[in-house]
Formats: structure tokens, C-alpha cells, sequence
């Protein structure tokens, strides 16, 4: 019971840090994308090295340890490794491109949300009126839009994280940190545009929250259709389902790496910052891995 309750609260921890975006872009007092691109290298780095150093070897251990010799277990360890990666795949493509979460935002988009007495920027004063209200409504329609996109996104991390969490403790504070960080920029994304079309920094940051608890909601789906498996609140999964579900997951956390997370920590950032971030992370995780292990 202790292990299933930390892995929810990691994984809502994980998932509400959407909201530190939101006050990122709220209040800090100039421009911070050279940090988002470290922190999103950062976590790129613990997610690729946790994937391949753990998870995915860990995964196959325990699929052998159902009773397959070293060959099949290998097979279905990469088999589920790469079904991970064509699960996430599947919901990143269902996601318009206009609406991506990780499109990086300029610092000047940020000015008005830090400074409450900036001026309107000068190309909105040359609108009439209807113009305006039009601007408002596709930049609340982004910003929801945004919101949704990035629901449907999380849910996979959430999983995730929820799982390693559940098997692996340690791993899950890991993986449930790189996902923290991954979702700051997440935030920014939703926050920019809503502020901008209702002037509200209460709803811009109460968005940005939302958005991200589809990966604790995505732990309690998958918990509850467990739970309904085994009769039980509190169950063990069988060693080789959970070998299957650890090299999923690598394979999510690889997809997520390569596909949103690097391209975005370059974007964010400037010459070799993304690849700071990503040594740095994997220093980081390889350390603690032999610590926890000690």
C-alpha cells in the first residue's frame, strides 16, 4: 500500500508542475529559456539513461524470469520496447501541429505577463475593436487547445511514471523529477496564450494545473483496471507482465526524449546548452543509481 501511494503522489507532483511554467512566465524578471533548454536536456538525459540502463535490461530480466529462456525474453523485451514507442507515437500524431505543447515562445511574448503595467504591445493598438476580440478568441482557443493537446499527451507519462513508480520506487522519483522538469515548458505553452486573451493570470495558471493532471488521472485508470484484474486494491502483477511493462515504458520515455525533448531543449537554448542538460542528466542518474543500489 505504501508503494502505491507514493507512486500517486509522485506522479501528481509530476503532472501538476505544468504550473511552474505559468509562474516562470508570470514572474520571473527576464528571459529564462536558456534554463528551460538545460532542464528539458536535463531530463532528456535521466529518460534516455534510465531507459536503457534500467529499464529496458530490467524489463527483459523479468520476462526471462517468467519462465523463457534468454532469446524469447529478449525478443519480447524489444518487441514491447518498441510497441512503447508506437503507442506514443500514435497520440502524437492524433495532435494538430498548430497545437503542439512544445513550441517554443519568444521572450518578448512574455513581457506583459510579468510587468502588470506594460503597454499593450504596439501592433494590437492599430486593430479596431473586432479585430481584437478576434485576436482574444483565437489566442483562448490556442491556449485550450493547447491544454487538451497536451491532456491527451500526458496520459501516456503518466503511466509511465505511475508504473515505474509502483515497481521500482527509487526509479520513480527519477523518472517522476525528468517529467516535473519536461512539464515546465508544457506550461508556458498554455499560460502564454490564455493570459493574452482574457488578462487573467488566475485562469492562465489554473489552466496550465489542469492540464496536467491527465498523468495522475492516467495512474488512476490504469490502477483501476488493475485493481478490477485482481480483485484487490493492492496487487502484485505477475514478474513477466511487469518485464513487459517496464520495457514499454523505456520505449515511451525514448520516443519522448527524441522526438519532444531535444528538439525542444535546442530550440530553448543557446550552442551547447542542450547537450549540458543532457550529460548532466545522466551524470546525475547514473550517480544515484549507484548510490540507491549501493
Amino acid at each position: 500500500m505504501e508503494n502505491l501511494i507514493s507512486a500517486f503522489v509522485l506522479t501528481l507532483i509530476a503532472g501538476v508542475s505544468t504550473g511552474i511554467g505559468a509562474v516562470l512566465a508570470f514572474f520571473t524578471k527576464r528571459s529564462s529559456t536558456r534554463f528551460l533548454s538545460v532542464c528539458t536536456g536535463l531530463s532528456a538525459g535521466v529518460m534516455l539513461y534510465v531507459s536503457f540502463m534500467e529499464l529496458l535490461p530490467g524489463g527483459i530480466h523479468e520476462i526471462g524470469e517468467g519462465g523463457l529462456t534468454e532469446k524469447p525474453a529478449t525478443l519480447l523485451g524489444i518487441l514491447a520496447f518498441f510497441a512503447g514507442i508506437a503507442l506514443i507515437f500514435l497520440i502524437d500524431r492524433l495532435i494538430p501541429e498548430t497545437e503542439n505543447p512544445h513550441e517554443t515562445h519568444e521572450p518578448e511574448e512574455y513581457t506583459e505577463l510579468r510587468d502588470e503595467s506594460a503597454e499593450t504591445p504596439p501592433e494590437a493598438q492599430h486593430h479596431v475593436e473586432a479585430v481584437q476580440r478576434h485576436q482574444k478568441h483565437k489566442l483562448l482557443r490556442m491556449g485550450i487547445f493547447t491544454a487538451l493537446a497536451i491532456v491527451v499527451h500526458n496520459f501516456p507519462e503518466g503511466l509511465a511514471t505511475f508504473l515505474t513508480a509502483l515497481e521500482h520506487p527509487q526509479l520513480g522519483v527519477a523518472i517522476a523529477t525528468a517529467v516535473a522538469l519536461h512539464n515546465i515548458p508544457e506550461g508556458i505553452s498554455v499560460s502564454v496564450p490564455i493570459y493574452y486573451a482574457t488578462g487573467s493570470r488566475m485562469k492562465a495558471f489554473a489552466w496550465s494545473c489542469l492540464s496536467g493532471l491527465a498523468e495522475p488521472i492516467g495512474a488512476f485508470v490504469l490502477w483501476g483496471v488493475l485493481a478490477c484484474i485482481y480483485r484487490s486494491a493492492v496487487f502484485t502483477p505477475p514478474t513477466f507482465l511487469l518485464g513487459l511493462t517496464s520495457a514499454g515504458v523505456a520505449g515511451i520515455m525514448v520516443f519522448i526524449s527524441l522526438d519532444e525533448l531535444l528538439p525542444a531543449s535546442r530550440a530553448y537554448g543557446h550552442g551547447h546548452d542542450s547537450l549540458y542538460g543532457l550529460v548532466a542528466g545522466m551524470a546525475i542518474m547514473a550517480l544515484s543509481l549507484v548510490f540507491l543500489n549501493a
